[in-house]
């Protein structure tokens, strides 16, 4: 009994499961009905499901549906549309578009239109379909959207077949409802066949009593004859019946004639009165062309008269006023010459006197140079060495003149050596005083060294004589 109840509790654990997992199974299996497509995303990409099912797996992919039905609106363009004739139409249709079934048509169409309300996926198929029916009607006339509007809608279907199928759509069908203008052209493109109607009518209704009258009379005369065949007495009465005979084919073609006359006589008083109107039309044209033709004259009258009078008053004072104005130009320019003259010839003789004075001081200092050269060559080493002695203090002093210019020095020192603090400072002051005999040397070719050893052996002579710059002695 024991082992009985755990059998019973285990199978109804594994129906419960089953139950659990068919109820899961349902809800993740999704199908599509012959009106609409399911677009499926997320793991593995986009796909499409049409006509068939689906599972869809929970948070790994969704799904949306897409309606494959008709779509049926109005094409009505809030502005007015002009034929090829200038004439402005009001035209109203209905198209009937629809996603196309297979599954790029279907991706394209969700791609544009998945997320967008019917409105405003009716608005944009609208804004299309307006467009193109705007530019057929520019291409026909007013007859042949009224009287052939089937090879409009074939326009509309080929024309919009190419921009629609980018979007994943094709036209059905494409209707025009009405067409209307407000200048009573549609109205008034009638008139015409049916004064052309009416007036044949009118014609035939007098030709066919005309017939009937003709009839009854030939049918008259031969009851008539009869009866005088049969019966001589009747002779003064036939006689009478074809006397009324003839009065009646009389009388008919009369009535003809007159009809006849009468309908020629309306389309001759319609076509006379075209004429006239065309001739008054000619004649207010003639009218306006003479009257043109006199404004036209008076304006080149006119004109000759302000062209005389500008002759006469502007051109001669511009003439006056142009002499004028060269009289004062020549004589400007006489001065200006005469000024520049001036000019040139107080700047000649200024260049002149300066030219001879930088010659003049030129001149001086060429002897001067002269003098300093022939004294340099007399002078001894001794001498070159007491003018370096004399002018070194100049040039140490010019050696350490940017020290001068430093505001503020701050030392630091951190260390006991003679190289640090106040010390550094004269110690750089004595390194760059012995940059003077390098310097020397560099610009003279001649070493200090040398040339205290010459003063020296010259100091120590014998003699006493006094030694030359190139060893020898003067007595």
């Amino acid at each position: 009994m024991h082992v009985s109840n755990e059998v019973v509790v285990i199978v109804g654990l594994v129906v419960l499961l089953t139950l659990v997992l068919m109820s899961a199974m349902a809800k993740m299996y999704r199908k599509a009905g012959p009106n609409e497509a399911i677009i499926r995303y997320g793991m593995r990409g986009p796909s499409v499901i049409i006509g068939h099912g689906a599972l869809i797996i929970p948070m790994m992919q969704h799904t949306k549906t897409l309606s494959l039905e008709l779509m049926s609106f109005d094409v009505a363009p809030t502005q007015d549309l002009y034929t090829s004739q200038g004439v402005a139409v009001t035209v109203e249709a209905v198209a009937q578009i629809k996603v196309r079934s297979d599954k790029e048509s279907i991706m394209t169409a969700a791609e544009q239109f998945l997320s967008k309300s019917p409105q405003e996926r009716d608005g944009l198929i609208r804004l299309v379909m307006e467009g193109h029916l705007r530019g057929i009607i520019g291409q026909l006339t007013v007859e042949q959207i009224v009287k052939e509007p089937e090879m409009v809608g074939e326009r509309m279907r080929a024309t919009c077949a190419e921009d629609l199928s980018k979007m994943g759509l094709s036209v059905i069908s494409f209707t025009i409802k009405e067409v209307r203008d407000k200048n009573e052209y549609i109205s008034n493109m009638g008139r015409p066949d049916i004064a052309r109607i009416r007036r044949d009518a009118e014609i035939a209704m007098a030709e066919a009593e005309r017939d009937t009258a003709i009839r009854r009379a030939i049918a008259l005369r031969e009851s008539a004859v009869a009866k005088a065949a049969a019966d001589p007495e009747t002779m003064s009465l036939t006689k009478q019946a074809e006397a009324q005979r003839d009065l009646d084919v009389q009388k008919a073609q009369y009535t003809q004639t007159a009809q006849t006359q009468q309908a020629q006589a309306d389309k001759a008083y319609e076509l006379q009165t075209n004429v006239m109107q065309q001739k008054v039309v000619a004649e207010q044209v003639k009218v306006q062309q003479v009257e043109k033709e006199a404004q036209v004259k008076v304006q080149e009258a006119e004109i000759l008269r302000n062209e005389k009078e500008l002759i006469a008053t502007v051109l001669k004072k511009s003439e006056i006023e142009a002499q004028r104005i060269g009289n004062m130009a020549n004589a400007e320019k006489a001065r200006i010459v005469a000024e520049a003259e001036g000019r040139a010839t107080a700047i000649r003789t200024q260049g002149e006197a300066e030219a001879s004075i930088i010659f003049q001081k030129g001149e001086a200092e060429a002897k001067a140079m002269n003098i300093k050269a022939e004294a340099y060559q007399e002078w001894s080493q001794a001498a070159v060495v007491d003018k370096l002695i004399t002018n070194m203090a100049d040039v140490v002093r010019a050696m350490s003149e940017p020290l001068s210019k430093v505001d503020k020095i701050t030392i630091v020192s951190t260390g006991d050596g003679k190289n640090v603090g106040a010390h550094k400072l004269t110690g750089e002051m004595t390194e760059i005083a012995a940059q003077v005999p390098a310097l020397f040397e560099a610009l003279s070719g001649m070493k200090m060294s040398d040339l205290m050893s010459n003063i020296k052996q010259m100091g120590a002579r014998p003699d006493g004589g006094k030694p030359t710059i190139d060893g020898d002695v003067k007595k």
